[in-house]
């Protein structure tokens, strides 16, 4: 078992594990199914951006409609519509040793899809996580509840992965947005 991480610690990761390359950031939750209706699809994102924060170029956005980055760093294991089950409902691959030298950070995400139309928002899921795991062992490195600090955002940014004097650190955010996937793409300097 890994650590637990409340908001706002950081961790060093790749200074504390030795030959940690590569990581897979597992993200779950829980979701009221039956608030107003309607079916919840919770989509993980990364945000891939210079140390100001900002996307580059549009391949450094990880989606489900770009799963794997230009690369090789950055994975989308794909899209889980319902959140269904016990464990991850979302991965994203990460290997250190591929990410490109204009990336500074690794911001990962998690946005409720059409939202606004099925009025939803983070007030309605619980048990929200993050957890990295070590790809090469199997063993949990670090977890992240968010807790049920939520209520009108469609947007949270889970967790950044950030690089310090030749080191990858962890940053536990849960920052929230109203305004869903579109909010964080202008956040981090995309055109929507």
């Amino acid at each position: 078992m890994g650590i637990n991480l409340a908001k706002g610690q950081r961790i060093d990761l790749t200074k504390t594990n030795p030959g940690l390359t590569k990581v897979i950031a597992g993200l779950g939750w829980d979701t009221n199914r039956y608030h107003g209706g309607h079916d919840f699809d919770l989509d993980a994102s990364a945000f891939l951006t210079d140390a100001n924060s900002r996307v580059i170029q549009d391949s450094d956005f990880i989606f489900y409609n770009n799963l794997v980055h230009s690369s090789g760093a950055v994975e989308h294991t794909g899209d889980n519509r319902t959140g269904e089950g016990d464990g991850d409902d979302e991965q994203i691959k990460i290997d250190f040793s591929k990410v490109p030298s204009h990336v500074h950070r690794i911001a990962i995400t998690v946005t409720i899809h059409d939202a606004e139309a099925r009025n939803q928002n983070f007030g309605q899921v619980s048990n929200a996580f993050v957890r990295l795991v070590d790809e090469e062992t199997n063993r949990e490195v670090l977890r992240f509840d968010l807790g049920e600090d939520f209520s009108v955002e469609t947007a949270v940014v889970i967790c950044e992965l950030y690089r310090h004097n030749g080191d990858w650190k962890f940053n536990a955010v849960g920052s929230g947005f109203a305004g869903g996937l579109a909010a964080l793409c202008r956040n981090f300097g995309l055109e929507v």
